[in-house]
C-alpha cells in the first residue's frame, strides 16, 4: 500500500472536501498506527472535521504548517510561578497534573499546601507593615481536609476558626490546642451549649442575644465574644448570596438597637465581653474596599458600649479572581483600611479567612466523557458534578475549566463545560472557549481548593472524589517564635 503523506495538507478545501481527503488517506494507510498529521485552511474547524471523520478522529493531529501563524493560547490570565505549563502539560508547583490524574483516578482535589502557606504569609505581612497588632485564623469550613489541617499545625502558621462543634472536634482531633481556636456559629442548639461550656479556654463568639443567655447559664462568669451586624456588607460582583450584613436584615450577629440587651445578660451571668466579631461577606476584592471600610466604620459605634474589649475580630471574606477581568485583592490598601480603623486603639485585630489561603490553591481534576454537538451547542461532559463544587451552581461565581495537556496546534473551539448530574444547573462554564477536548482528556477546574470538597454532596450518589495535598516545601521553612506568636494565635 502507498504510504500516507507526512502531512496531510488541506487547506485551501471545504469542510466537506477535507474530510473526504482525510478518509482516503486513513484507507490508505489501514493496518498502521501512525497518525494522520493535518494541516486544515481557515474554513475548517478541528472539531467539526473530526465529528464528520467519527472513529478515524482518533488517528487525526491537526498541525501548523511551516509559516503559519499558530492558534491563539487560551486565557492565561490565572497562570502563575505555580501554576503553569511545562512541557505542554498544566503544573501545580512541581506536580504534573496529566501524570498525577493518570495515577490516582478522578474526580481529585489537588490542594498544594505550600500555596497556602504564601497566602497566610502574605495576609501576615501586610497587616504588619500597617502597624496592626493581630492574630490569624484559617477559616476550616472553607476546607476541612485532616492533611491540610495537620500540615498548617505542625507548622504553626495560624489558629482555625470552626463554627460547629463537629468543626471544633476535627480541630482538636487534628492537633489544634483549645487556645488556637476560634468559634463563631449560629443557630446554637441546647447539645452545642453543653459542648461549648466543658472549654472555658475556648475563644467563643455568640451571635444571638439566646445564646448569650444560655451559654451565660451553662457557664457563668466566662470571657465571651459578640457577633455584631454593623447592616453593612459586601461580596463578589456585589452578590446578595455572599453578604452576610445589608440592607436585608440576616440572621448573623446583633444589631445596634440590640446592644444593650446584650450588655444586660452578660452583666446577669457575669460575662465579660472581651471581643467584637463581624464579617459582612464572602469574596470582596478591590472594588468592593469602600463598602468593606463603611461596614468597619459601622462597628465602631460598638466600640464604646463594652468597656473589657481586647479584640476585634473581623472575620474573613477576602477573595480570589474568578475571571480575567477580575484583579488580585491589594492587601496593602486592604490592611491600611484595617490599621486607619483599628490600629492605635489597643485592640488586637483578629482576621479568618478561607477562601483567600485555600481557593486558589487548590483544584478539581476531571475527565471528558464525551464531546458532542448539539443543535447550536457542543457539550462538554465532564467525570464531576456540580455536586462536588457548589459554588458555581449556588452563588453563580465563575468556574475556569482548563486543559490539562492541551493540543494547541489542534485550534480551539467554544464549548458547555457540564457534569453528571442530572440537574439543568451542572454546568461549569457555558461557551467557554478552550483547546481542541476529547473523551479521556484531562481538564482541571481552577479555584476548587476552598468551598468545594467541604460542601460536597453525595447527590445522585456521584459524590466519591479522591483528594492529594502537595507538600514540596521544605520540611525546615517553619516561622521563628516571634512569627508564630503573630500568626499562629497562641
Amino acid at each position: 500500500m502507498d504510504a500516507s503523506p507526512a502531512i496531510l495538507d488541506c487547506r485551501g478545501l471545504p469542510p466537506a472536501l477535507a474530510v473526504l481527503r482525510i478518509k482516503q488517506a486513513a484507507i490508505t494507510s489501514q493496518g498502521t498506527d501512525t497518525p494522520l498529521r493535518v494541516v486544515l485552511g481557515a474554513g475548517c474547524e478541528p472539531q467539526d472535521i473530526s465529528d464528520a471523520l467519527a472513529d478515524i478522529a482518533s488517528r487525526v493531529r491537526y498541525v501548523i504548517a511551516d509559516g503559519d501563524t499558530g492558534p491563539a493560547a487560551p486565557s492565561s490570565w490565572w497562570q502563575r510561578d505555580d501554576l503553569r505549563y511545562h512541557g505542554g502539560r498544566l503544573h501545580l508547583g512541581g506536580t504534573d497534573l496529566e501524570e498525577l490524574a493518570g495515577q490516582v483516578g478522578t474526580p481529585t482535589y489537588v490542594l498544594r499546601a505550600s500555596r497556602v502557606r504564601d497566602n497566610i504569609h502574605r495576609v501576615a505581612a501586610a497587616l504588619s507593615h500597617a502597624g496592626v497588632e493581630h492574630r490569624i485564623y484559617y477559616a476550616v469550613k472553607a476546607n476541612r481536609s485532616p492533611a491540610l489541617l495537620a500540615y498548617l499545625r505542625t507548622r504553626d502558621l495560624c489558629g482555625v476558626d470552626v463554627c460547629s462543634t463537629g468543626e471544633l472536634m476535627h480541630v482538636l482531633g487534628c492537633g489544634f490546642p483549645v487556645e488556637a481556636i476560634s468559634y463563631t456559629g449560629t443557630s446554637l442548639s441546647a447539645r452545642d451549649i453543653d459542648v461549648l461550656s466543658r472549654f472555658p479556654g475556648l475563644r467563643v463568639n455568640v451571635d444571638s442575644l439566646s445564646s448569650l443567655a444560655r451559654l451565660g447559664r451553662a457557664g457563668p462568669g466566662r470571657e465571651i465574644g459578640l457577633r455584631i451586624n454593623p447592616a453593612v456588607g459586601v461580596g463578589y460582583q456585589d452578590k446578595e448570596l455572599l453578604t452576610y450584613s445589608g440592607a436585608a436584615t440576616t440572621k448573623f450577629g446583633i444589631y445596634p438597637e440590640h446592644v444593650d440587651e446584650a450588655r444586660t445578660i452578660a452583666e446577669q451571668w457575669q460575662l465579660r465581653v472581651v471581643r467584637l466579631h463581624m464579617h459582612v461577606g464572602c469574596g470582596y476584592l478591590d472594588g468592593q474596599l469602600g463598602q468593606l471600610a463603611a461596614a468597619f466604620d459601622a462597628a465602631g459605634e460598638f466600640l464604646d458600649a463594652f468597656a473589657d474589649l481586647r479584640e476585634i475580630n473581623l472575620g474573613g471574606g477576602l477573595g480570589v479572581p474568578h475571571t480575567a477581568t477580575d484583579q488580585p485583592l491589594d492587601l496593602t490598601v486592604w490592611a491600611d483600611t484595617i490599621a486607619a480603623r483599628f490600629a492605635g486603639r489597643g485592640l488586637r485585630v483578629a482576621v479568618e479567612p478561607g477562601d483567600y489561603f485555600a481557593k486558589d490553591a487548590g483544584l478539581l481534576l476531571t475527565t471528558v466523557t464525551s464531546v458532542e454537538q448539539r443543535r447550536e451547542v457542543r457539550f462538554a461532559g465532564l467525570d464531576a458534578g456540580f455536586n462536588l463544587a457548589m459554588e458555581p451552581a449556588f452563588y453563580g461565581l465563575p468556574c475556569e475549566p482548563v486543559a490539562v495537556a492541551p493540543r494547541w496546534a489542534e485550534g480551539e473551539c467554544t464549548y458547555t463545560v457540564v457534569g453528571n448530574i442530572n440537574e439543568t444547573l451542572d454546568v461549569w462554564a457555558a461557551e467557554h472557549r478552550m483547546t481542541l477536548l476529547r473523551e479521556g482528556d484531562r481538564v482541571a477546574l481552577l479555584n476548587a481548593g476552598g468551598y468545594a470538597a467541604s460542601m460536597r454532596s453525595d447527590h445522585c450518589l456521584r459524590g466519591a472524589a479522591g483528594e492529594v495535598l502537595l507538600i514540596d516545601d521544605d520540611p525546615a521553612d517553619r516561622p521563628q517564635p516571634a512569627a508564630r506568636r503573630a500568626i499562629g494565635g497562641q
